[in-house]
């Protein structure tokens, strides 16, 4: 049995998927699902991120290239700095850029770009120091009492403009050492924006601005848009009555939620500057990653502005060049990943944990979300070293033309269980599938030992009565969601691989190993196929 041909970057050379298509890396819908595409071909990004100043030092990298690829990583996620890419005012310097991009090429791997701008984690540490030191010309944002920090305004057009003008000197160099193969897939812009501490920028600029109306731009785009905006941001702007113009606290009302708007919209012209300029040079997708905290949290614990979900529909009306908001999230991932995947929004995952935990979060995000690709962080200092996540790897490049088959046609699901979740229910195909935590086996006479971590199982129908299925940890009972018989059982189940493409069974299963045909145990993160018989 054989599903679809490999996928772009995947189980196929650079150079037979370079000869074949010529357009460059964009989004595509398929159903309700947005798949990435790359050389003409949906493309699942198994990959992971690089420390932040990993692509600083060239030696660095030589030996962590093929360690990526023996852990079965499609891609990766790598840092570009300001500083190194602009040294000195207007004089670029592509090096770590070219390595970068000729290093991945030569393994097969295909990288995601991250712009470390203006802001990263909020703060403004990746700059050049000609930029820094000029900061009467490049003004830092304020805090209550005039108070500087080390972060660029995002109300200074100076600012704005620099990184505009690098960003697309990068987009232009890149289009030429990179048009035709398409090693870079995707581009983040900057990290982590927002500002930190407080609510919003106190500086004489961005007072300023505050008590200014709100600009005709954004009025217009939420009328445009009133019935169909996030309800978070339409619930502070109709508690403060709907008004079409006037200051921002007469639009929005007083208190923090307004101010997040406010910093928010400005944030947002800012990067959708320094987007459009790098995508009138060569426009591939880009997201933003950010972190998941929304209205209303003290002061301190998030970063005002960031494009959380509240403000999805300023960071649009703002930045229009930006295609995806992307979080970045290690705890509470199946909340985040649904707030990340809505509004038409698709979910990408730039940054999480590895280990266990990773991997029943990766076929969650893949089998429930209809991710674009899932990334944990530091995958340089942990490949080799994770064989609990890396497998997962391993298991997902078999399973990726599959999987990107059935995204977006309702033929897929997953479930995510923590240690004390009951059953989850998902509706795949003919038949409801209710997936629980799977008791771990224990020696005899012993207590079953504790459970920990996630768990979790993506299951995909191939057929009214036909699923694969892969994960560990749960155990899945059935029933059937069309008329018939109301019993479901399995007719046949069987472990085994894909290898290029086509399934190749291992064993059949019965008896112990499937519940005497009452329900399927996923319990060391293997694929099962199986079928399903109706009876009374």
């Amino acid at each position: 049995m054989c599903s679809l041909a490999p996928v772009a970057g995947q189980g196929q050379s650079r150079s037979a998927s370079s000869t074949s298509a010529s357009d460059i890396p964009h989004l595509q819908k398929q159903g309700t699902a947005t798949q990435l595409i790359v050389d003409g071909k949906p493309f699942m990004a198994l990959a992971g991120e690089l420390l932040n100043n990993s692509a600083t030092n060239l030696d660095y990298l030589q030996p962590i290239w093929p360690k990526l690829v023996a852990a079965k990583l499609n891609s990766v996620l790598v840092g570009v700095s300001w500083a190194q890419l602009e040294p000195q005012e207007g004089k670029f310097d592509f090096t770590f850029l070219d390595a970068v991009v000729q290093g991945a090429r030569s393994h097969n791997l295909r990288v995601v770009l991250l712009w470390f701008g203006s802001w990263k984690n909020g703060y403004s540490s990746y700059p050049p120091d000609w930029l820094k030191r000029d900061f009467e010309r490049f003004p830092r944002a304020q805090f209550a009492r005039g108070r500087s920090v080390e972060l660029l305004s995002p109300f200074s057009d100076a600012n704005r403009d620099a990184d505009a003008r690098a960003f697309a000197a990068m987009m232009r160099h890149l289009k030429e050492v990179d048009g035709r193969e398409h090693t870079v897939v995707m581009i983040q812009v900057e990290n982590e924006i927002g500002l930190p501490g407080e609510y919003r920028d106190r500086s004489p600029l961005a007072s300023k601005a505050y008590n200014a109306p709100v600009p005709k731009d954004l009025m217009d785009y939420l009328q445009q848009h009133k019935d169909a905006l996030i309800p978070e941001l339409r619930q502070v702007w109709e508690a403060a009555g709907f008004k079409t113009s006037g200051t921002w606290t007469e639009v929005f009302g007083q208190g923090p939620a307004t101010d997040e708007i406010f910093m928010a919209w400005h944030f947002a012209r800012y990067v959708g500057r320094v987007a459009e300029a790098g995508k009138a040079e060569y426009p591939i997708p880009m997201y933003m990653n950010t972190w998941f905290w929304g209205f209303g949290k003290v002061a301190g614990t998030r970063q005002s502005g960031s494009p959380m979900p509240d403000v999805w529909d300023v960071w649009r009306a703002g930045a229009p060049g930006i295609d995806i908001f992307s979080p970045d999230c290690s705890t509470r991932f199946a909340e985040f990943a649904a707030k990340y995947n809505q509004s038409g929004n698709p979910l990408f995952i730039p940054e999480t944990r590895a280990g266990v935990a990773g991997a029943a979060r990766a076929l969650y995000a893949f089998g429930h979300h209809d991710a674009i690709g899932i990334s944990p962080f530091g995958i340089d200092t942990t490949v080799g070293k994770d064989p609990d996540y890396l497998h997962i790897y391993d298991l997902l490049s078999g399973l990726a033309p599959l999987i990107l088959e059935h995204q977006g046609k309702g033929t897929m699901s997953a479930v995510l269980l923590d240690p004390d979740d009951p059953p989850q229910k998902v509706q795949v195909g003919n038949y409801t599938l209710t997936g629980a935590r799977l008791v771990p086996r224990a020696m005899p006479g012993a207590p079953p030992p504790p459970q920990t971590e996630p768990s979790g199982a993506i299951f995909i129908a191939t057929g009214p009565d036909e699923y694969f299925a892969a994960g560990r940890g749960v155990t899945v009972t059935f029933s059937p969601n069309t008329p018939g018989p109301p019993l479901a059982g399995l007719a046949t189940v069987e472990e085994g691989d894909f290898v290029n493409g086509c399934w190749v069974p291992l064993r059949r299963l019965a008896g112990d190993d499937d519940g005497q045909g009452q329900h399927l145990d996923l319990r060391d993160m293997g694929v099962q196929h199986f079928t399903l018989y109706r009876y009374r």
